[in-house]
């Protein structure tokens, strides 16, 4: 959202976002517009009007989440207990990646988002998690042999693996505890 934009305007844009955020993670790409407008307190025009269609929103949910994932990430790097650092952001990763359903393949198939983006985005959630997983190996939590790179993997087999579950993100969330007794057997 452009700062030169009137403050009621980055307000409805900031609120709309919040909504198909909800939205989106309740219903999966196929999140209705008209229902995220409701929500949100506008009118369906001024959804339109940040967001001209559904592709367009979706991108900026993804985008959204992508930049708060890295700043969590940032602000956990240099926390007392490593593992749970990485650990913890590995929750917030796997619920968010089980919560948005069908998203990447609705941005794909719209060609919103390009392959080269979405490699873009793998990396930027690599780098984000490195310095996490680097202390975490550090200090002998997580074995010296574990990448950000097979981190994600394991989240994204997660998620694929949970998303027709009727709760994804509580499911999402056992296989990742499964998961860090593998990566991360003590504690």
């Amino acid at each position: 959202m452009p700062h030169h934009q009137r403050a009621d305007a980055r307000r409805n844009y900031a609120r709309i976002l919040a909504v198909a955020e909800d939205e989106v993670a309740a219903h999966g790409a196929e999140a209705s517009l008209e229902r995220i407008a409701r929500v949100a307190g506008v009118g369906s025009a001024t959804v339109r009007r940040h967001f001209p269609g559904r592709s367009a929103l979706l991108e900026a949910v993804f985008r959204e989440r992508i930049d708060a994932l890295c700043a969590r990430a940032a602000a956990s790097a240099e926390a007392v207990d490593a593992r749970a650092a990485l650990l913890d952001w590995l929750e917030g990763l796997t619920e968010y990646a089980a919560s948005a359903r069908g998203m990447a393949e609705a941005l794909a198939q719209d060609r919103l988002v390009e392959p080269d983006r979405v490699s873009a985005c793998s990396v930027k959630l690599e780098g984000a998690v490195e310095p996490l997983l680097r202390r975490a190996v550090e200090s002998g939590a997580v074995s010296p042999d574990v990448t950000a790179a097979d981190l994600l993997t394991l989240v994204t087999g997660i998620a694929l693996a949970t998303e027709r579950h009727a709760d994804p993100a509580t499911e999402g969330r056992r296989l990742l505890a499964l998961t860090v007794r593998g990566v991360s057997p003590s504690g």
